[in-house]
């Protein structure tokens, strides 16, 4: 099959139940029922290899080495296409059994659909589902993973774009991914760590960028946690679909019960890349300020706004000598007065290498504007005591409402990054001495000055701190209101 054809084909199985499940709901079908045809198909090519080794004068079936994954008898998808009553519940049975069997990587990977609810999904529409889905083999030499992690890509765009704008959850523009990779350039036996890894885009494209350049990718040590139960099985359906099986993604809240541990305490990371939620409010703050594993190197960030929780994670969990860091942020942790010490502090260590702003409309649903910030423990010498500032909003190919990077935006970004260098209205040189005296400020307008477009940007900048400051202010005032609603004031 050639890529538009496998789109199409992925495309139709999620148009079969548009007309009678939400949008947001369809995914957690049809990314199981995608995955369990994959690796029946497999397992069927895998075994007539087998035969033509062994024979058929043995098990071949009982002969685990021969296979990706085990497929236990009758939960074969043939046995699927079989059934006509209650297919709903014998699906479920089947997925739970091949969890089982493969019980070390793939438990917990087929989500909790509701599968035996007929009111959802009939047996009628299940079986138009999966024949359609029988219509083709999605085995290795018909679908190679680099064409199936291509299909499972663009199936997973399509649903964020329908999503709008909470598609931020659990997907990042993938050319903000070969940006982010193109400035930290993963080596071949580096750990790699996303601690919001969504559907798990990061992991996957640092496997490809290093494929990509002919060089060894699986020995890379992908590790990835993420909120939400069923995204975190999006992502690891997503490192199968692309063939990366040595992976470690773990469901959880990162900040409230980080599980990527080692020896009880944070396992260190070589490179850390994240697209964190923007200026959550959903993280314990009291737990933070006696965080156990030492993270609130920096402070305690307000309770309204976690984004230097999420920071001061990374930077914590990045290997003192060879880490780096870029983290997806929001303008305003730039220049929030919550945050002001933080960041300062941040600064004082000269954590911080360079500071990229994006340009807008790069997230479905968002018209808004992000940043990049990128950090290590251990700066290069000629690096120490300053900052690279790096004004890249114009960096970018906008169609209708969508936004994304090209090549040559990529290569100019990060090639002023790697050069550290200036470029008139684009880029700056700043000494932490001098942003610490403008009291930690990292504005990137603040230090590049741009003749047409800087009172714009001053406003925007104006009106985002507002905005920030006004959110931050009405959750101090609902807490308030809560404290005297609990000593019995009405």
């Amino acid at each position: 099959m050639n890529q538009k054809e496998i789109e199409e084909y992925v495309n139709k199985a999620a148009n079969t139940l548009k007309d009678i499940v939400e949008a947001a709901d369809i995914k957690q079908y049809i990314f199981p029922l995608l995955f369990f045809k994959r690796i029946s198909d497999i397992w069927d090519e895998e075994y007539k290899k087998a035969v033509d080794i062994y024979g058929t004068d043995i098990d071949i079936s009982e002969m685990p080495e021969n296979f990706r994954f085990q497929i236990p008898d009758d939960c074969h998808w043939i046995d699927i296409r079989s059934v006509t009553t209650s297919i709903g519940e014998r699906i479920q049975r089947i997925l739970r059994e091949i969890e089982n069997k493969n019980f070390e990587i793939l438990h917990g990977v087929f989500g909790d659909a509701q599968w035996t609810n007929k009111n959802v999904l009939s047996d009628k529409k299940l079986t138009d589902l999966i024949e359609h889905l029988s219509t083709v083999e999605l085995n290795l030499k018909n679908v190679p993973n680099d064409l199936m992690g291509n299909a499972f890509e663009y199936l997973v765009k399509e649903f964020a774009k329908e999503t709008g704008h909470t598609a931020a959850d659990f997907y990042t523009n993938r050319t903000i991914i070969d940006l982010v990779l193109e400035l930290v350039k993963p080596e071949p036996g580096e750990s790699i760590y996303d601690p919001a890894c969504g559907s798990g885009g990061f992991l996957v494209k640092s496997s490809l960028y290093l494929k990509s350049k002919a060089e060894e990718f699986r020995n890379l040590k992908l590790h990835g946690q993420e909120l939400k139960v069923f995204t975190t099985s999006i992502a690891r359906i997503n490192m199968h679909m692309h063939g990366i099986d040595e992976f470690t993604i773990i469901q959880g809240n990162t900040i409230d019960d980080p599980r990527i541990l080692e020896n009880d305490e944070l396992k260190q990371f070589d490179i850390i890349i994240s697209n964190p939620t923007f200026s959550f409010d959903k993280w314990n703050q009291a737990k933070f300020t006696n965080d156990p594993f030492g993270r609130n190197i920096l402070g305690t960030p307000p309770a309204s706004i976690g984004d230097y929780a999420f920071q001061q994670h990374i930077l914590q969990s990045l290997n003192d000598s060879t880490g780096r860091s870029v983290t997806v942020l929001p303008h305003g942790v730039l220049f929030r007065d919550s945050e002001l010490a933080m960041r300062q502090r941040m600064i004082e260590l000269d954590f911080v290498e360079a500071v990229i702003g994006l340009g807008k409309n790069l997230f479905f649903g968002s018209g808004m504007e992000s940043c990049l910030l990128v950090c290590r423990k251990d700066k290069p010498g000629d690096r120490k005591g300053k900052v690279l500032f790096i004004d890249a909003k114009e960096e970018l190919k906008l169609e209708r409402s969508e936004a994304y990077l090209l090549e040559s935006h990529i290569k100019r970004i990060s090639g002023v990054y790697h050069s550290f260098e200036e470029q008139e209205g684009f880029s700056k040189i700043v000494s932490t001495n001098e942003i610490l005296n403008n009291k930690g400020n990292l504005s990137i307008q603040l230090y590049i000055i741009q003749a047409n477009n800087n009172e714009v940007h001053e406003l925007d900048q104006l009106l985002a701190l507002t905005k920030s400051n006004q959110n931050e202010l009405n959750s101090n005032i609902q807490n308030l209101f809560e404290q005297i609603k609990n000593l019995g004031i009405e």
